[in-house]
Formats: structure tokens, sequence, C-alpha cells
């Protein structure tokens, strides 16, 4: 055998002991009786649990903790679960993702290795960063269940639709939904927004790359607040048009809150339809703070928002401005006279 090992070879005559070897051999044996010939020194027997065993070597015990039969919670299966173990790791959290319907079952059943690491690596290469892969997969723990030749089919289809890897990552980032769609409802999406609203092809990607939870969210509601820009708040298509394209939170804001913001914007404050298709950012405004600026304006004789007129007064700046630049800027007061006025309200 040795000779083997190192390849060397020998003649069949050199390997072949003597008969006088042999006898030699035999005599040097040791006279073994057949009990001890008879035992399996392999099979050791296992010690009783009745066994006296010292505290030195009691202390040197490891239990394996027992894995919970049933839970309500992720927690008690992270010290059993590799997988669940290492998404922590990566910042998901876990009581969010219990919320999440069966994404708990999902995830027990994943081996990291081969199935949740390819499609972090398919995250990266998206552009998903790594600080935000854990509030990523906290939102969208499903993904990891996904065909990964699925998920870069649609990224393909993005590509196609010409936004870039940029847009590509900034949508995904930020509505992680979107890659579950298939092709077909992303294209269905895409072309809902464009034939509703009469949008070219380029602008249609600009409204989704701004809001792309457009793509994902429910079209219901995304209907009924265009219903009631058009019949109830009085705006013609194409300025519906303008004001969706500027802002497009306007199609999943409160229809409570965008009629009362109209209502005082448009009805106590006189503002027409056109400023207001001008200036639309305004519905995103609290109604709170238009309404103790526009009155503290009044108050001063400063509430002049038509641009033919002197004093004019933005709507942008009605709302955007800090309230030390709209005090000074705007109303020509100090900060205080401001604080003092609204405790009058």
């Amino acid at each position: 055998p040795d000779s083997a090992k190192d390849g060397s070879c020998s003649s069949p005559e050199s390997s072949l002991p003597s008969v006088q070897q042999e006898q030699v051999k035999a005599e040097t044996l040791p006279d073994l009786n057949a009990k001890i010939l008879d035992e399996d020194w392999d099979d050791i027997p296992p010690s009783s649990a009745l066994e006296v065993i010292s505290e030195e070597e009691a202390v040197q015990i490891i239990a394996e903790p027992l894995l919970p039969i049933q839970s309500s919670t992720l927690r008690d299966y992270v010290d059993h679960s590799e997988t669940l173990t290492k998404l922590v790791h990566l910042g998901v959290n876990l009581s969010q993702v219990e919320k999440c319907q069966k994404a708990g079952q999902l995830l027990l059943t994943l081996d990291f290795e081969k199935d949740v690491k390819k499609i972090l690596l398919f995250l990266k290469d998206v552009g998903v960063e790594d600080n935000q892969l854990g509030r990523f997969l906290t939102k969208n723990p499903y993904i990891l269940g996904e065909d990964l030749e699925a998920l870069e089919t649609r990224v393909a289809y993005l590509k196609s639709k010409k936004f870039d890897k940029s847009e590509i990552a900034q949508m995904v980032s930020r509505a992680p939904y979107l890659l579950l769609f298939s092709v077909e409802r992303l294209d269905n999406r895409l072309a809902f927004f464009k034939n509703e609203l009469g949008l070219s092809v380029k602008k249609t990607k600009d409204l989704v790359i701004r809001l792309p939870r457009l793509v994902t969210g429910k079209l219901e509601p995304v209907k009924e607040n265009l219903q009631v820009c058009q019949i109830e708040l009085g705006f013609q298509r194409n300025e519906i048009q303008q004001i969706v394209y500027k802002t497009p939170k306007i199609l999943t804001a409160s229809k409570k809150r965008l009629r009362q913001t109209f209502d005082y914007l448009h009805n106590i404050m006189g503002i027409p339809h056109h400023m207001l298709t001008r200036f639309p950012q305004v519905f995103n405004s609290k109604l709170l703070r238009i309404r103790e600026r526009h009155m503290f304006l009044a108050f001063l004789g400063r509430a002049q928002y038509d641009p033919a007129q002197p004093s004019y007064i933005s709507l942008d700046q009605l709302v955007s401005l800090p309230d030390e630049v709209f005090c000074t800027e705007l109303a020509k007061a100090s900060l205080q006279d401001f604080e003092n006025f609204l405790k009058t309200l």
C-alpha cells in the first residue's frame, strides 16, 4: 500500500512473504479468546439518563433550544433560522413583516444561500443601496419568493420604455412593490395614466418617476379624484392635466381634504380656477396653514392674490415660505406680530 501511494512499483515476487516469515508473524500474535473477538468495539453503549456525572461534566453539556411548533412572532424562530438571522442583520424589521399576510411563513421556508442571496444581489444591481435593503425588504418581503428571471424581465421592460438605470433605481426604492407587477400589469398601468390624463409618453414617464406608487396603488381612488376635480371642483380637462402633471399627489389625496382646500381657496380667498391651475402645489399644503396666513394678511390689508394688482402675493410663496420669511417679506410684519395674532383666533 505504501508503494502504491507514492506511485512506485515492485515485482510480484518481492511482495510475497516467505512461509518462514508468515510463521514468525503468526507466533507474535496475541492469544485472544473468543469472547474478545466477538465483541463489537465500535458499538459503544449510550450513557444512561440516570448515570451520575460530575458538575464539571454537567456544565459542558450544551442543550439545543427547542424549535417552537407554533408561534405568533418570528422572533421565536430567529435563533433557529440562518435566513431570519441574516435578514435582521440587514435591518429587516420582523415585527413589521409579521403584519404582511403569509410573509412570515414565506421567510421560514427560504434558504439564505439558495433563495435570498441572489435576490439581494439583484436588488443591489438594480440600484437599491445597501443601507436601504432592510427598509425595502421590511416593506416588501414577498420579493424574496419571486422568480429571479421574472424580476429581470420586468426590469428589462422598464428599460425598453426608456427608463434609465437611475430612474429605475429611484422608482423601485420608493415603490417597493413595483417589481411584483408582471410586465402586462406594468404596461396596463402606464397606458391608463397616459390615456386617462391625455399625457404624452414622455410626460407619463416623468409622472410615474416622481410618484411611482401611482403604478402600484389602487386605481379606484385615482379615478374618483379625477371625477371630483372635474365634476365637483369645476376644472376643465386641460386644467386637470396641468394640475396632475405638476402635482401628482393630488391623485392620491383625500377627497374630503381636496374639497375643503378648494372651497377655502376659491370661495373664501377668491382664487380663480386658472390661478389654482398655475399653482396647484397649494393643494399639498395644510388647510390650517393656508387659513392662518390668509387671515393675517387680510387683517393687515395685504391679502392680494391678483398678479395684475400691486403688492401681489403668489400662492406658491404663501404656503412655501417659513414663518419668519413669510412675515418679513410678504406680511411686512414681525414674527411676534404673527404669533400674537394667532392667539386671538
